[in-house]
This record gives C-alpha cells, sequence and structure tokens, in this order.
C-alpha cells in the first residue's frame, strides 16, 4: 500500500451511500415447490427471537387445538450466541417472567451487581468520580454474558420441541400482495465471482403463517420490511458503534465501572464500561454515537488509548486480552420507534424494531420481552386463524403499553440533547431526568447518521500497538474468531465512485480493518468483517454472507 497524503475536506457519507436493495430484499415471489412449511418463523436466534419461540411453544403445549404448531428459529451464525455481543448488565425482570419456575440463581447470569462507579474521565492520566445518575443505578441487575445468555435459551427452545437452525442466514423476505409468506435462505460455497463451488448449498426457501424479524441491529430485511410497508417514525434511528475486548486479569475488579468524557472529544457522544464477570475476568468496551462530526475518529484506536488511563491499566496490565467484538447499537430511542411494528404475517422484535434505552445502557431485557409480546400476540391470532396486519396489533399495542416504551418515553430525548455538544447537552440530560423527561420535552428533531456532515481536517496523532495492552485492528479481528472464508463473496455493496474523503473515513470508522485507501482508491477487504454493521449506517450497505461468517464469540 502507498502512502499519500491525507485528503481533506467535508462530505456528507449519504450523497456516496448506495440505495437499499429493496428488490432484492423483498421478493414477491411464490415459494420454491420444496420450500419448507413453517407455522411461525424467527429471523435470528438472539435473546428477542428465542424468547418469542420459547413463550410461543409454552403456550401453545398447553392447547389442544394448536399442539401442533411448527416454530423454527434462523440464525446465521454457526452455533447460537457466537454473533451475540452486549455489555452486559441484565435486568432479569422478563426472565423472571420467561422462566417463573427457574430460581435466579440458575438463570444464565454470571454475578449480582453489588457495587458500582461512574467517573468523569478528564484527561489521558487524570479521573473524578462522579454521583451515579438515576438511570444508571444497577441495584438488582446481573453482569453477564449475552452470547452465554443465547446458548442457554436456546437449548431451552430445543427442548421445548422448537426447531433452531444455525447457520442459516436470510437473504430476502417472499411477499404476496402485502403479506410476507416466508423467506429465502443464503446460498453458501459460492467462489469470490459468485459461483458455485466446493461445497455449494443453494438457497432454500421456507414458508410461515407469520414471520418475526429478530435479527438484531440495523437489520436488512428490517430495513427493507419497513420501506416497502411504509412504516415511518417521528425521528430516524440513530446508531451507536460499540467495541468490546474481554480480559484475563492478574488484579480482580470489585464493581461494575462506567466513564464518560476522555478519550472521546467534546463533539462525540459516548462513554465506557468495565464490568468484572468473574473474579479475573473483565469485560470493558467503548461506545461512540455515529453522528460524530471528525472524519479522522477511530472508535477502535480510541479503545486502545483508553485501556492507558491509570483507570484501566491498573486492572489490565499482565493480563491477556482473550476475546474482541464490535456492534452498532440503536440510539434513536422513543421517537425512533416506527408507528407500527406489525404487519400482514409479520412481526419486528428487539433491537430491530429499536427497544434500547440509551441512558440506562440497557436493551436486552427489552428484547426479550418483545419477544414474549409476539408470542402472545402469534397465539391469539392463529387461534382465531387470522394473521393479518389487524389481528397481529395487537403486538405493538402491548409494546406501547408496557414499561419499555414508558421507560423510553422518560428518556426521550436524553440522547438526542447532546447532538448540540457535551456540555449543554449534560445540563439538558440532567433537567430531564429530574423532571421524567418532561422538560424540556418537546421532541428534538434529528437527520439519520449518514447525513451528517464529516470534516477531514490536519494530521490525526499517529498511534502504534505494543501488541501486550494495545493492539491493531487485524489482531483485534483475530480475537474475535472470525471464520469467514478468503475467497467468498463480497457481502458489502460499495459506491461507483468513491471519493478519497469518504475512503479516509470509512478506513478510520471500521473497527475491523474491511476499509483501506490505496491512494485515492478504496480497498475492500470484506472477509474482515464482523457484522457490526457500522459502514451499512453510514456507507457501503451490508448484506447476509454464507452461514458461520463471521465472528464467533463464546464468552462476549
Amino acid at each position: 500500500m502507498s502512502e499519500p497524503s491525507r485528503p481533506t475536506g467535508t462530505i456528507r457519507p449519504i450523497d456516496e451511500q448506495p440505495a437499499l436493495p429493496l428488490d432484492e430484499v423483498i421478493l414477491n415471489e411464490v415459494p420454491d415447490e420444496e420450500a419448507v412449511p413453517m407455522d411461525v418463523l424467527f429471523v435470528g436466534g438472539g435473546p428477542a427471537g428465542l424468547a418469542g419461540a420459547i413463550e410461543l411453544a409454552r403456550l401453545v403445549e398447553a392447547d389442544d387445538e394448536l399442539s401442533e404448531l411448527e416454530i423454527g428459529v434462523l440464525e446465521k451464525s454457526a452455533e447460537l450466541g457466537e454473533h451475540s455481543l452486549s455489555g452486559a448488565v441484565v435486568n432479569p425482570r422478563p426472565f423472571r417472567e420467561l422462566f417463573p419456575d427457574t430460581p435466579i440463581d440458575e438463570l444464565p447470569f454470571r454475578r449480582p451487581v453489588d457495587r458500582e462507579a461512574v467517573y468523569l474521565m478528564r484527561n489521558e492520566s487524570k479521573a473524578t468520580r462522579l454521583p451515579t445518575p438515576p438511570t444508571m443505578k444497577n441495584h438488582g441487575n446481573w453482569i453477564a454474558s449475552l452470547s452465554e445468555i443465547v446458548r442457554w435459551m436456546g437449548e431451552r427452545a430445543e427442548g421445548m420441541g422448537v426447531n433452531v437452525f444455525p447457520g442459516f442466514p436470510v437473504d430476502a423476505l417472499l411477499v404476496a400482495d402485502q403479506r410476507v409468506q416466508g423467506v429465502r435462505t443464503t446460498p453458501a460455497g459460492l467462489d469470490r465471482e459468485g459461483n458455485p463451488g466446493g461445497g455449494f448449498t443453494p438457497a432454500m426457501d421456507l414458508t410461515a403463517r407469520v414471520t418475526v424479524l429478530s435479527e438484531g441491529t440495523r437489520g436488512l430485511l428490517t430495513q427493507g420490511w419497513m420501506k416497502w410497508q411504509g412504516a415511518t417514525s417521528r425521528n430516524p434511528q440513530i446508531y451507536a458503534l460499540g467495541v468490546k475486548e474481554l480480559w484475563e486479569t492478574k488484579k480482580p475488579l470489585d464493581r461494575i465501572i462506567h466513564t464518560l468524557g476522555w478519550p472521546l472529544p467534546g463533539s462525540a457522544f459516548g462513554g465506557s464500561w468495565m464490568y468484572p464477570m468473574e473474579e479475573k475476568l473483565v469485560s470493558l468496551g467503548l461506545v461512540v454515537g455515529l453522528d460524530w462530526p471528525d472524519g479522522h475518529l477511530d472508535v477502535h484506536e480510541l479503545m486502545q488509548r483508553m485501556k492507558l488511563h491509570p483507570l484501566f491499566r491498573q486492572i489490565l496490565e499482565g493480563g491477556e486480552m482473550v476475546e474482541w467484538g464490535a456492534k452498532t447499537i440503536p440510539e434513536g430511542g422513543y421517537y425512533a420507534l416506527a408507528d407500527r411494528r406489525h404487519g400482514d404475517g409479520c412481526l419486528v422484535v428487539g433491537d430491530a424494531a429499536g427497544y434500547v434505552d440509551v441512558p440506562s445502557l440497557k436493551g436486552v431485557h427489552y428484547a426479550v420481552q418483545s419477544g414474549i409480546y409476539a408470542a402472545r400476540a402469534i397465539f391469539e391470532a392463529l387461534k382465531k386463524g387470522d394473521t393479518s396486519a389487524e389481528a397481529l396489533s395487537s403486538y405493538t399495542s402491548m409494546v406501547d403499553g408496557s414499561y419499555i416504551v414508558s421507560d423510553m418515553k422518560k428518556t426521550r430525548n436524553m440522547r438526542l440533547a447532546f447532538k448540540k455538544g457535551f456540555v449543554g447537552g449534560g445540563v439538558r440530560a440532567g433537567l430531564m431526568s429530574l423532571t421524567g423527561g418532561r422538560f424540556p420535552g418537546g421532541r428534538i428533531a434529528t437527520e439519520e447518521d449518514a447525513a451528517e456532515p464529516r470534516t477531514l481536517e490536519g494530521e490525526p496523532t499517529p498511534f502504534v500497538p505494543d501488541g501486550e495492552l494495545t493492539f491493531s485492528k487485524v489482531d483485534a479481528v483475530f480475537k474475535s474468531g472470525n471464520k469467514t472464508r478468503d475467497d467468498i463473496p463480497s457481502h458489502l455493496i460499495v459506491g461507483e465512485d468513491v471519493s478519497p474523503e469518504m475512503a479516509e473515513f470509512l478506513t478510520n470508522l471500521c473497527p475491523a480493518a474491511v476499509y483501506e485507501r490505496d491512494g485515492d482508491q478504496l480497498v475492500v477487504n470484506a472477509p474482515n468483517c464482523v457484522d457490526c454493521k457500522a459502514t451499512d449506517v453510514v456507507g457501503p450497505r451490508w448484506k447476509p454472507r454464507e452461514g458461520g461468517s463471521g465472528p464467533a464469540y463464546r464468552r462476549m
């Protein structure tokens, strides 16, 4: 790779972002004659999809009329949990509802939260402890690994007769008129040019009376379904990029820690965490809103710098980084919820629907609860023999009348308040916290992240990882357990004429070194991708690739 001078100037990523490939996502086609019939199909084997499958299986088990119902879960990773990434401090409320006979200490959590602290990171060496904001108090919550939660839930789903199919990503929804009637999976075994190679497996159609989109953050099918159906929200959904590491340490951490401030610039919204998973196993990460204006900002690099701060270094030094991962998180909140998350033969749940409360850093329990509500709505619709949009509308009503939306309404503007800077945002967020979101309570209008201008100017400070405490992007991707074949077709839709400025922005943005700039050209290393979807938000579109590709998280 040559080392040209860095481009300068201002870009709007949306000007170079390819259009959503709607004609590839929504297929008005008759399913194949050999299509696999299901009654209910969950697309995505995360906490929302598995919770829905488990609750539905429980309901039909006690019902003579529906006892033979076929429930399926399709998951793109090779094994359940391998694409599941979160903090995670989990509110156990919906787990108690879903598993009422299981004592809480037998649920798939690591340890209860008993001590916590919040710090303002003032610079690279100083931090000031702050009072814990009400939204971030975690008494009664549990530290957990999301990948372990998902595997545990998958075992229970299979034990209840649910058909769980790992290694089956979905390319498209099969529709007739306005109804979703099933899905088409992604073919496997294609060579770099997209031709059948060794181990080729063609796409497969599955039909269903109800298809539930539980595909997680920035789901392609969900984007396509929302656009096709004309489901809209008052604000566009916005996102954050989170980068996470898991460390085996020499020194134990005795509390959960959250931070704000350095290493983020004042123009970026975000913060970090450090959680004790076990006595000497620590989870840490940095989350940054994808609307940052600095085209040179690199979240992965910022996290490496963050680990050099004494607050983190004293725990990590001498230890070993054992896993690394990245993903996007929906941050739009209450005003970014679609006016409906139901349609003819289709529901949208979990992160795909945007059920995340940013101030409390919580979304897992909302995903599980939304899956439970989806199952109840589906059960009643099937009992009536009617899976139309009207019959399934009780799902949206249940969510909107629940603590999911009431929580999100109370904090509806807290993330949006930081659009105009850290200091003013902090003042406004404090007032919202004190008044339960009533003041200032009017909607703060936003643009989608891709429409935010990005400025490239000056030379960023070089950073050289030491390979012990700090790591390159390539080293980090290795720690993700990435299983993607080197000769797989690219799953990324890149614009035809990517400007040097956009290429530089994408190179900095991507935490997995998928994008590099060679001269004025963008080079795409698609096999590096860990499916975080960050560039799908502001650049090249992400599409599913063959089953089992991507990361293989085990303890994240």
